[in-house]
């Protein structure tokens, strides 16, 4: 983190809308809706790609107090974006970062509220009655190890366990002297788990409903939002409340950083890798009877900003959308580093380098150690699916000008991430014409997932414990909310269409500023131009190749 970024610095004050934020609400709505899901927590491990890898960690009793899937996004994705002590943040390209966190706090508020009941169901019907409880879970567990076994043989064993189960309890119930404390507390020992757990099964079905149809609302475009009550302090003294909004805060500030880290074959981290690269470098020989004016690298790159912001503007009516064109400050990283460091320094203020710093980097950090100057330009395209980056970059070396141009492409997020909910159903025979068949609805909770979140529910409030028991999603690092789930774009059509079209006027807008300049400067450029048209001619034919990894 920068030394001049305090929490105290993002104080309340107006909100200003993020320049491209109404283009990203597929990529941000599919990534919150995770929060939401029911669904087994490795599910998300489909989503893994050949660059970036999440796991889950099991615990010591994974079988009885495991987390789903959203229970475990919510729970990683809150300790590592809002943690105190957290690492940086990678930015997510082509998604809000601040939406998805909101999601999975709300989640995570509507499953305490099912924990509360379901704790005050589980301490009147079960700790009273404990015994009773321990015995019924003992034959739930035996049964649901039976019926993990390949063995069909072991299988239905366990179906006749719970048979049995209930058949001795009923023998229980009648075959017991009416009178007395204990012959009472015996039968109420019995019969008060399986009450409980009808009620408990109704409260988790209830709120499984609450879950699905807001997972549901979020792809199909409803613009649901997420309640986050806790984040906003109603007097001074709610100090997490405080804590919680700054936190927030801080976290849109960083994803709004002009710092991004290149880690070698993973190409820029957000941005995606580099699929293609053009330079246009030749020697500076002055014009004939002339000499060159004294010029630098940022007077190039100037020149080149002011030509890419007019990229949109043409003489047909379609062309592009309007582009997000920055400066960026790059900073080398290991490969198979586990995390990144922020620059620090006076010259960085809320995650930002200052502008007069990021001048002096484009001129005189061209060589050897230190981090780099790029200019790049942005289009975030199918709603926050695909993020193309064009970044260019200018040094001078001796009496050589070299400006370079590479492209980078950020896919569409896994579509694990956009697949709605499905009812749970069975195909039964008919009663009657029983050759025929029909689908039925089940509950969307199973017995074993109620015993799952009922026993959960009292370990709600010490997450640290549930981790250790029922195990945890670890996240994969360095971390932003949007690359380590995206897909490659060159397997969509008109995805990568959308790619290999934008380099050829991106180069020719760079090529064009910068031989104004040279002209200006009395540089003759017919080298410039010559290499301009080959690269212009070979742009026309440009496909995907892996321009990060070098065959040396």
């Amino acid at each position: 983190m920068g030394a001049a970024v305090t929490i105290g610095s993002f104080g309340p004050g107006a909100q200003v809308p993020l320049q491209g934020s109404d283009a990203q609400t597929a990529a941000t709505a599919a990534l919150a809706s995770v929060a939401y899901r029911d669904s087994p927590v490795e599910e998300i491990l489909k989503a893994n790609n050949d660059l970036h890898k999440s796991t889950v960690k099991p615990g010591k009793w994974q079988k009885l107090f495991r987390p789903d899937l959203g229970e475990a996004f919510s729970r990683a994705v809150q300790v590592r974006m809002l943690g105190g002590a957290r690492k940086p943040l990678i930015q997510s390209f082509g998604a809000d970062p601040q939406p998805v966190v909101e999601h999975c706090l709300a989640a995570t508020g509507i499953r305490k509220q099912r924990d509360v009941k379901l704790t005050l169901v589980t301490l009147v019907f079960g700790v009273l009655f404990l015994p009773g409880l321990l015995l019924w879970l003992g034959v739930i567990q035996l049964r649901r190890l039976a019926a993990g076994s390949e063995n069909k043989r072991t299988s239905a064993i366990g179906t006749a366990l719970m048979i049995a189960a209930g058949f001795i309890a009923l023998l229980f119930l009648l075959k017991l002297p009416f009178d007395g404390v204990l012959p009472n507390y015996l039968r109420a020992m019995l019969v008060a788990p399986v009450a409980g757990w009808f009620l408990a099964r109704r409260i988790c079905e209830n709120t499984a409903q609450v879950l699905r149809e807001r997972w549901t609302a979020l792809l199909s475009g409803g613009g649901i939002g997420a309640a986050v009550p806790q984040a906003v302090p109603k007097d001074p003294t709610e100090k997490t409340a405080e804590e919680l909004r700054l936190n927030l805060q801080k976290l849109t500030a960083e994803q709004q950083s002009n710092i991004v880290f290149y880690a070698g074959p993973k190409g820029i981290l957000g941005m995606g890798t580099r699929w293609g690269s053009w330079a246009l470098a030749e020697e500076l020989v002055p014009r004939e009877g002339k000499e060159i004016h004294d010029f630098r690298a940022w007077d190039v790159v100037r020149q080149i900003h002011t030509e890419l912001t007019l990229l949109e503007r043409g003489s047909l009516k379609t062309g592009f959308p309007k582009p997000t064109v920055r400066h960026w400050i790059v900073s080398p990283v290991g490969e198979g580093a586990d995390e990144v460091a922020r620059p620090e320094g006076e010259n960085i203020v809320a995650f930002q380098v200052k502008p007069h710093e990021i001048q002096r980097i484009c001129n005189d950090q061209q060589f050897g150690a230190g981090n780099r100057h790029y200019l790049g330009v942005q289009f975030t395209l199918w709603d926050g699916q695909l993020v193309l980056t064009m970044m260019v970059t200018v040094t001078s070396l001796h009496r050589t000008l070299r400006v370079e141009v590479t492209g980078h492409a950020l896919g569409p997020v896994h579509g694990l991430f956009t697949t709605k909910p499905a009812a749970k159903t069975k195909e039964v025979s008919k009663t009657v014409r029983f050759w025929e068949t029909k689908e039925i609805k089940l509950p969307l909770t199973d017995t074993d997932d109620v015993v799952r979140q009922a026993v959960r529910a009292p370990l709600t409030w010490f997450p640290p414990v549930l981790d250790f028991l029922g195990g945890k999603l670890v996240l994969p690092e360095p971390f932003g909310l949007r690359h380590p789930w995206a897909s490659p774009p060159w397997k969509n059509r008109f995805m990568a269409d959308d790619a290999i079209r934008a380099a050829t006027p991106v180069l020719r807008a760079v090529h064009a500023a910068t031989i104004r300049v040279l002209d200006d400067h009395n540089v003759d450029t017919e080298r410039f131009t010559n290499r301009s048209l080959v690269l212009s001619g070979g742009v026309q034919e440009a496909g995907p190749r892996k321009a990060d990894v070098y065959d040396a």
